[in-house]
């Protein structure tokens, strides 16, 4: 058999016990690349595909990268009544944008080739997470195409687990990680961070790091160990030359550069503002030609000016050290915040950081309203939850609305993870959560905005967070021939589009919560990136400032509106009687109290939620329940209630849904020759006495005659029962 049929293989030996091994020629030849990866018995199949012509008119590269996990591959089945995989999850969403964060900057400038990477779970070992092999499976598959890539590239989870650093480890040893994060790089570079942490410093974050990128490091060789082997890697495709007009770029920057310079250093301006500035100088320098003329140079005199424009402000922010609203580069923007602004909402906070604001509410709910996790990987429930929305309007465009978007999706993530680790745990917590962000303006900086209003948010709902947590993105702008930058802290929407570097970080006084980086260039030293996230810190810390001018703890109680949740826990065998035949009895009781029950089995106990905002429909449900549960004593005395008569005696409800038998002859020292003799009917109240408990049956017999006096006639006594019974 021909090596080509064999396929060509690659292991890369991980130096912690773990072995991961790429394999090309094998599976989907007709794809321009294609890999298969395995780490034990975990795969995924990715491919890629570019096309041969450059797109029409692309206003950025054309790249799409999705990432799906195949139930099949866990020996699982969809849920749904389609039952086939549909419609990507969160989960899934979240693993594109990180694999395409990483790949898109490593493409040539100029190619903008329609390009599309899919990376499928095809087999997956239990309590392994495959995501941390898409990036490398992704970089593989492209570096064995002929597709022109300055890769590769490849990512690593890093996770410290009670106090050890450790590669790619399993879902089951992430449960004690107090640092997670999944980390992306070059042989040379890191490209991008994204993770979560329960307060830690900036220092064990850069330590996670660097040991992410030394895994890294190995995988990059191996990709390029495997592409050696690869005869279609050896000649990348030729790149569609670009059209070029030397005397046209060179008379814009001689007559615009200096206006843009101006526009840029005119720091009195807000966003559109500056944006019809620097539109008019383009508009005024395109109406200096012919129209037959600008038809020919349109799209060069856009593309130039975009880069002119970029070169200016870049170099206006580098050597002045001024921003272009003003500001210096470790300065943040004006902040306003107010909380209940919404006054039946169980808890909101409006938070506003210069032209950036997020009106941001929590809503508390029942184990009803958890998430209900069923994918490939992972299946369980969340009942945290957050959902960052992104309107048109908040940037003054109008666009259609097609669905939560795969940038929502990623910043609500972000901000999740950023709030999570001050969560009260589930004993403290009987709540689902519910955190929603409306971003109501936007100029940069909104999910940090969101990480901010989510905080002050739960402390106006009374969740008992054990510290607020702020968030701000920084920038770079760097030379790289002068060797001159500017670390710019809370970031302007411009700052980002142009600058090298987009870089989130969340945390509370005592240390980060969550970050997420992006860096455009390569070689991001050490000594930069210390300095920028001690600058965050900084930021940071003036953030919670601001915050607690309007909002320092949570409130004592939660507002008056919000559903009250009293927990109850009783043995496991009650369940059922509690529940009733048909979910009779818990729904009778629902209908009496106005209540919501729940009741989940853990273990050998049912634990009960009673979720009302009544205190009495509580009160009552507790005491019903505790009914249910009391088990009856011999020889104690019970209120009971006639259920129904029968020719030898009457059936009694001493306790909630426990009956006992009070035969004709117990009823009076009298003997009575029929059931209506005695004068009680169903429903009558009446007090009798626990005899006995039949061992075998289980079942109650009752007195009523040994509470009445032998010597008094028995006209009295029923008359005695009467009274009591109007009474």
């Amino acid at each position: 058999m021909s090596n080509t049929q064999l396929g060509i293989k690659k292991t890369i030996d991980m130096g912690n016990g773990q072995t991961i091994t790429i394999e090309t020629g094998k599976l989907a030849k007709q794809a321009d690349g294609s890999v298969v990866v395995s780490m034990g018995n975990t795969m995924l199949l990715a491919t890629v595909v570019s096309r041969k012509e450059v797109a029409e008119n692309p206003a950025f590269f054309p790249l799409s990268v999705d990432y799906q996990e195949k139930y099949a591959a866990a020996g699982r089945f969809p849920g749904g009544f389609f039952k086939r995989e549909a419609r990507p999850s969160e989960h899934e969403i979240l693993i594109s944008r990180l694999v395409d964060r990483a790949l898109r900057p490593m493409f040539p400038d100029g190619y903008m080739n329609e390009t599309q990477v899919l990376i499928s779970l095809i087999s997956l070992e239990k309590n392994t997470m495959p995501d941390a092999l898409a990036g490398l499976a992704a970089s593989a598959a492209i570096m064995v195409s002929d597709i022109p890539f300055n890769g590769p590239i490849s990512e690593a989870r890093v996770a410290r687990i009670n106090g050890e650093f450790q590669i790619n480890p399993s879902i089951s040893d992430l449960e004690e990680a107090d640092i997670e994060m999944i980390v992306a790089g070059t042989m040379d570079n890191i490209v991008m961070v994204e993770g979560e942490m329960k307060e830690v410093s900036e220092a064990e974050m850069l330590e996670a790091i660097k040991i992410a990128h030394e895994a890294i490091k190995l995988q990059c060789q191996g990709q390029l160990d495997l592409a050696q082997q690869v005869e279609k890697a050896q000649v990348k495709r030729e790149m569609e030359p670009q059209a070029e007009d030397a005397e046209l770029l060179a008379r814009m920057r001689q007559e615009l550069y200096q206006k843009i310079y101006d526009v840029a250093r005119a720091t009195n301006s807000n966003k559109h503002e500056r944006f019809d500035a620097f539109r008019a100088i383009r508009d005024e320098f395109m109406e200096t030609f012919e129209e037959e003329e600008l038809l020919e140079k349109e799209r060069l005199i856009k593309n130039y000016y975009h880069d002119l424009e970029k070169e200016a402000v870049r170099e206006m922010v580098v050597n002045e050290q001024i921003r272009l609203d003003g500001r210096k580069p470790d300065e943040i923007r004006a902040i306003w915040s107010e909380v209940d602004y919404l006054p039946m909402a169980h808890g909101s906070a409006l938070f506003t950081r210069g032209e950036t604001q997020s009106l941001t509410t929590v809503t508390l709910g029942t184990k009803m309203d958890e998430q209900i996790l069923d994918g490939a990987v992972f299946e369980g429930k969340s009942k945290f939850l957050l959902h960052y929305n992104f309107p048109p309007f908040c940037t003054g465009e109008a666009k259609f609305l097609r669905g939560t978007s795969r940038r929502e999706v990623g910043h609500g993530n972000l901000a999740l993870r950023a709030l999570r680790p001050v969560l009260p745990n589930s004993t403290d917590n009987p709540y689902t959560i519910r955190i929603v962000s409306d971003i109501l303006e936007s100029n940069g900086s909104s999910s940090m905005a969101t990480v901010c209003a989510g905080t002050m948010a739960l402390m106006d709902a009374g969740v008992k967070i054990s510290k607020p947590v702020s968030g701000i993105a920084m920038g770079l702008i760097a030379n790289q021939e002068t060797g001159k930058y500017a670390i710019l802290s809370d970031i302007l929407g411009d700052e980002d589009h142009l600058g090298d570097m987009d870089f989130k970080v969340t945390g509370t006084k005592d240390g980060i919560t969550a970050c997420q980086m992006d860096i455009k260039i390569d070689g991001l030293s050490h000594e930069l990136l210390h300095n920028a996230l001690e600058q965050a810190r900084t930021g940071r810390l003036h953030i919670l400032a601001e915050m607690e001018k309007t909002i320092t703890q949570p409130r004592e109680d939660y507002k008056s509106h919000v559903p009250r949740i009293v927990k109850m826990t009783v043995p496991k065998e009650f369940i059922g009687a509690i529940i009733g035949p048909g979910g009779k009895v818990i729904q009778e009781m629902q209908k009496e109290s106005g209540a919501t029950i729940v009741i989940e089995e853990v273990g050998d106990y049912g634990v009960i939620d009673i979720v009302s905002d009544d205190k009495d429909s509580i009160d009552f449900v507790i005491n019903k329940i505790k009914g249910i549960t009391a088990i009856p004593e011999i020889g104690e005395l019970y209120t009971g209630t006639v259920k129904s008569v029968v020719p030898f005696g009457m059936f009694v409800e001493i306790m909630p849904g426990k009956e006992g038998l009070l035969h004709i002859s117990e009823i009076e020292w009298k003997r009575l020759e029929t059931i209506e003799d005695s004068k009680f009917k169903v429903g009558d109240t009446i007090e009798v006495k626990l005899l006995d408990v039949d061992k075998k049956t289980g079942k109650f017999k009752l007195s009523r005659k040994v509470l009445l006096p032998r010597d008094k006639p028995a006209s009295d006594d029923r008359k005695r029962d009467d009274d009591r019974r109007n009474n």
